[in-house]
């Protein structure tokens, strides 16, 4: 099942570019998606009634297992654009925003794309 979401581009926390940079998420996701992540993700923010925890939930995708101290998470295959490969990244975190997408890819996507927060992005997203 291809699922296709649009959401706009914000600036994070700097959150997702410490755990993109952990030797274990890197080799995860290289092992799991056969690229190693940029360091970062491209946040996007969702209309409110947009429900992308919940409905990816229903989902296994690949699963990232944590070391001691840090939550699992999950990765779900995306084209981004229509252009760039990579993966929705979904933290196991109590309380994680629904209307929040995270991108990783093996590029930095705002370069590549040419993209600015509040520019409007398409996410195709592979559920299995």
């Amino acid at each position: 099942m291809i699922i296709t979401i649009k959401g706009k581009v914000f600036t994070g926390l700097s959150e997702g570019r410490k755990f993109t940079e952990l030797p274990w998420v890197r080799r995860q996701v290289k092992e799991q998606l056969g690229f190693e992540p940029h360091p970062g993700t491209l946040n996007l923010s969702l209309s409110s009634d947009t429900e992308i925890g919940i409905l990816l939930s229903r989902f296994e995708g690949q699963e990232i297992l944590p070391e001691k101290g840090y939550f699992a998470g999950r990765l779900y295959r995306a084209s981004i654009m229509g252009r760039v490969s990579g993966a929705v990244i979904r933290p196991d975190v109590p309380g994680y925003r629904e209307d929040v997408v995270e991108i990783v890819a093996p590029v930095c996507l705002r370069e590549e794309l040419h993209l600015r927060d509040g520019d409007e992005v398409e996410v195709k997203i592979w559920l299995e």
